[in-house]
């Protein structure tokens, strides 16, 4: 019943804001999700744009508030989006005792840093392959994990662009018009 009510309400969501040229499926409405957080501009900025630029030092920077850097958002990203990935395709994943904040943790160099973003550009690439390949009962029963991936990806991207602007590294016509 909880996953017929993600259905429909993610249906009825894209029906209303856009996707109404064709019937939106719930293949299509995940992939929407992911895609929007991964290169696609459209509610909000995606991932590609909002670290587009950044330099190892910037990513590295943090506020006085104790707030994660950039990097270590990226970070954090990547494991969950890998970890949940290796899960959907059946994989075994690497031990993890349930420290969530190991996952922000890892310092970075220039080359490190530059590896760490086509690292996460690639697990998202592979994520949109397999939802675009999964057969409909898949999709189904992972249909709530998936939503909650974007909107997770969402939710610390936006962390990403609000630490760029604190560090007047943000270009505002990269944002999102309406």
């Amino acid at each position: 019943m909880k996953k017929l009510l993600v259905v429909l309400f993610l249906s009825q969501f894209a029906l209303l804001h856009g996707q109404d040229q064709k019937a939106a499926t719930l293949r299509s409405i995940l992939l929407e999700q992911l895609r929007s957080t991964h290169h696609q501009k459209e509610w909000f900025v995606p991932v590609d744009v909002a670290v587009e630029g950044l330099t190892a030092k910037q990513a590295a920077w943090k506020d006085k508030s104790g707030n994660h850097s950039i990097n270590e958002l990226v970070n954090h990203l990547t494991f969950w989006n890998q970890r949940q990935l290796e899960k959907f395709k059946g994989q075994k994943s690497a031990p993890f005792d349930g420290n969530n904040e190991e996952t922000f943790n890892k310092s970075l160099d220039s080359a490190g840093w530059a590896a760490a973003v086509e690292k996460l550009d690639a697990i998202l690439t592979e994520w949109e392959r397999a939802v675009e390949q999964a057969d409909e009962h898949k999709l189904q029963s992972w249909a709530s994990t998936i939503a909650h991936i974007g909107a997770h990806n969402a939710y610390h991207i936006g962390q990403i662009v609000q630490i760029r602007r604190l560090q007047g590294a943000w270009d505002p016509e990269k944002g999102v018009k309406s």
